[in-house]
Formats: structure tokens, sequence, C-alpha cells
């Protein structure tokens, strides 16, 4: 017969397997980067994550690092972390759930000023814009491209989505310019134009970039997705059986941050913010 120690003993050995054994949810994200993610997990891919780790039982911990050229290199491919949440679908590099939400660049003004609809909009060639610009060496988005296509050059302003990482929230610095006036109209991705728009001290107005392809290469749109290692099918499964499992509070969390959607998911990205 085991005596009481020894019985003790075999609980706590099997109690520290199964801390030993419970799952981690590793994540790649940058610390400095609302409203998609930041150290202090207020960004909505942070909430995103939560849910998903409790449906999967599991605990997340980070890797941060600033998301910008040598992101995944230094993060997902180094094993550091294993999952990138908010990639757009099908992206080459990596294997990518199905997507969570499809969303649009946006156009963003002053309510008080008239609305723009269209890249072809004779708007944009007489008002101050701005365009997000990606990457250290100043590469294009969408919208720059497009402009550009249309001969609309002189009068528009690049905005590094990185700006000063010193300060809070970079990638605000162009709505921030809305607000304030040194632009007319800012041309953002939806995400970021939708939450910063809530929060400025004037108000601003969001509408879809149309059309939602400016040739056979620009989109305008974009499916998000989560995205993994090549070889990782089996939590790539995993994420999207958590995503389905629990798509109404991922929805509520996108809605929460003013999330412009055109997927199958009602938006109120047209409204006056």
């Amino acid at each position: 017969m085991c005596s009481a120690f020894h019985k003790l003993t075999i609980l706590t050995g099997l109690l520290l397997a199964g801390i030993a054994e419970a799952r981690e949810l590793r994540v790649c994200a940058d610390p400095n980067n609302l409203p998609f993610s930041n150290k202090q997990g207020e960004g909505f891919e942070n909430k995103v994550m939560e849910i998903l780790a409790q449906d999967l039982g599991a605990t997340v911990t980070y890797t941060w690092w600033a998301q910008r050229r040598g992101f995944l290199r230094n993060t997902l491919r180094a094993g550091l972390c294993d999952v990138v949440p908010g990639v757009p679908a099908n992206m080459e590099m990596l294997r990518t759930t199905a997507p969570y939400y499809r969303s649009t660049y946006v156009f963003v003004t002053r309510t008080d000023a008239p609305t723009v609809t269209s890249l072809d909009d004779s708007m944009l060639r007489e008002e101050k814009v701005g365009v997000q610009l990606i990457g250290d060496d100043g590469w294009n988005t969408p919208p720059a491209h497009a402009l550009a296509r249309r001969g609309i050059i002189d009068n528009v302003r690049g905005y590094t989505v990185y700006s000063d990482y010193r300060l809070p929230n970079p990638p605000a610095r162009i709505v921030d310019a809305v607000a304030n006036g040194e632009i007319d109209v800012a041309i953002v991705w939806g995400p970021l134009g939708g939450y910063f728009a809530t929060r400025e001290p004037v108000s601003l107005r969001i509408t879809p970039v149309h059309p939602e392809r400016d040739g056979a290469m620009l989109p305008m749109v974009f499916d998000i997705a989560m995205g993994v290692r090549k070889e990782d099918e089996t939590l790539k499964q995993d994420l999207e059986r958590a995503l389905d499992h629990r798509r109404t509070e991922v929805d509520a969390i996108l809605a929460a941050y003013s999330v412009p959607r055109v997927d199958a998911v009602a938006t109120r990205a047209e409204q006056p913010r």
C-alpha cells in the first residue's frame, strides 16, 4: 500500500507534467501598431488571439518585433513564434487560414468637406491627398500607384506607416493630418482609418475606395487571414476551427474597432465618424 507521502508525490508529479504540457499559442506581433496590436494587448488582433486561445485551451505568448522589413525572418522563420495574425490570404511565403475578414482601402475626409467615393473623383486632382507608403524604401501601396497612373502626383503627400516608432501609434499620423487640415483626403487601409477616425477631435468620414480593383494588378480590397509556417498544417486547421467556432465573438471585436467590412458582415464604414 502506498504511503500518503508517496501518493502526494505521484499527484504532484502528474500536476507538474500537466502544467509542462499546457499548450502555448505563440504569436508574432508588433508591440506598437494599433489598431492591430501593441504590447499592452489593446489591439483587435490581441483580442482575437485571446479568444482563439481560449477555444484551443492554450495560453497566448508573444514575440514582439516591429512589423517592417525582416519581420517574418526574425520571428516566424526564426522559430520564435508560430502564428502571424492579420496577413493577406494566400500570402505566398506562408500557409494561411481561411480569411476571417475582408476589408478595403478607404477615403478619410472631414465631415464638413465633400465626400470622395472614387479614384476618378475630380477632387483628387484639386485637393491635398495623403497616401500610405510601406517600407524603409518608400514602397507604394495600391492607392499610391492608382493615383500615379492617373497623373495625380504633385498634390500627393506620402506618409510611411512606420513613421516615428518612438511615438505611440505611428500609423495614425496620416489620419491626424486630415483632422488638423494638413491634407484634405487620406487614402488608408480600412482598419487603420476606421479606428483612428473615431479618435480625432473633429468629425471624420470614411468611405470605401472604388473601384475595388484598379486595373489587373491593383486590388483595393483584401481577404485577411492568419499565417503559419508552410509545414504547419495542423496549427492552420486548429486556428480555422477556432475561428469558425468563435465567429460571432471575432466579428464583435472587429465591429468594436470600427473595421470596415466588405464581406457578408454589415458595415457602417460609410457613416460619419
